[in-house]
C-alpha cells in the first residue's frame, strides 16, 4: 500500500469510509468564515448560520462547541466572536506575569481570598512544616488584557512570610515580590500537568462553561538553599492556553 498523501482528507479529519458528519462539514465551512472575519469578528447567529448552511441549529451548535474547545471562537455576551491566538506559557521557573508580558499582553489578577489555614499533613510535609502549622492560602483569578484566563491557589508558610497580607499587593506578581522584598525566588521547580473539568465554582470564577476542558498545573518550588517555598495549583482555560517547553539533548561524555 502506498504511503498516504499528507494532504489527503483522511489527515484533515475525514474518516476512511468517507462519510463526513454534518457537524464536521459545517465546522470546516465555519473555519473559512473565521478566517474572513479575523480576530474579534462577530459571527452570525446560530439561526443565520443554520439557514446559510441548510442544516439544523443543533448541527451548527455542535460545530461551534468544537471550535470553542479548540480556542478558535469565544463567547462575548450573547454572541460568538473569533478568538485570538492562544497564550503560550513556557514551562520554566518564570512567573505567569513574565510569560504573558513576553507575548505583548497585560497580565493581571483579581484576589478571591488571602487567608490563614492550618496545614494538613500532606501540605505540611511538602512545605516541611508540622501538621497544623499556619500557612497562607492565596486564591487569585488570572487575567490577560482583562480577560479571565485562569485561577491560581498558592500555599506557603506563614512563619516565612508573617506579614504577607500587609506587605504584598495581590494584583501584582508574587515572584517579583519575593525577589524585591524578600530576596529569594524559586530556583528548583517541579510541575505536573493534567486535563480536568472545572468545578461549578471554578467555572463561575473564571467565567467559562463547566464542560470546557481545563489545564491543571501542580507546582512545588524551592529556593536557592533547597528550602520549600510554595505549593501552587493553577487552573488554565484549555481554549486560551497552551504550554511550551524547550528540550535540548546534551552531549554524551564518557
Amino acid at each position: 500500500m502506498a504511503d498516504a498523501d499528507p494532504q489527503t482528507p483522511i489527515r484533515a479529519g475525514i474518516p476512511e469510509h468517507g462519510r463526513v458528519p454534518k457537524y464536521f462539514a459545517v465546522k470546516t465551512r465555519l473555519e473559512v468564515v473565521l478566517d474572513e472575519l479575523g480576530e474579534g469578528g462577530l459571527l452570525p447567529t446560530e439561526r443565520e448560520l443554520a439557514a446559510r448552511f441548510e442544516v439544523a441549529r443543533e448541527t451548527v451548535r455542535q460545530a461551534l462547541r468544537e471550535l470553542l474547545i479548540q480556542g478558535r471562537v469565544r463567547r462575548r455576551g450573547r454572541g460568538t466572536v473569533v478568538a485570538g491566538p492562544k497564550l503560550e506559557q513556557p514551562l520554566s521557573t518564570d512567573s505567569y506575569t513574565e510569560g504573558v508580558r513576553r507575548q505583548g499582553r497585560v497580565p493581571g489578577r483579581n484576589l478571591i481570598a488571602l487567608e490563614r489555614l492550618a496545614a494538613d499533613p500532606a501540605l505540611a510535609a511538602e512545605l516541611r512544616l508540622a501538621p497544623g502549622d499556619p500557612v497562607w492560602h492565596m486564591e487569585r483569578v488570572l487575567l490577560a488584557d482583562e480577560e479571565r484566563v485562569g485561577l491560581e491557589s498558592t500555599y506557603l508558610s506563614v512563619a516565612r512570610l508573617p506579614h504577607l497580607e500587609r506587605d504584598f499587593a495581590p494584583d501584582t506578581s508574587f515572584y517579583a515580590f519575593l525577589r524585591e522584598r524578600v530576596g529569594t525566588e524559586p530556583a528548583v521547580v517541579d510541575e505536573r500537568i493534567e486535563t480536568v473539568l472545572a468545578t461549578p465554582r471554578e467555572a463561575l470564577l473564571i467565567g467559562t462553561p463547566p464542560a470546557l476542558p481545563m489545564l491543571l498545573l501542580h507546582r512545588s518550588s524551592k529556593d536557592e538553599a533547597g528550602e520549600p517555598l510554595e505549593r501552587v495549583r493553577s487552573l488554565y482555560r484549555g481554549d486560551r492556553f497552551s504550554f511550551t517547553v524547550h528540550l535540548e539533548k546534551r552531549d554524551k561524555r564518557d
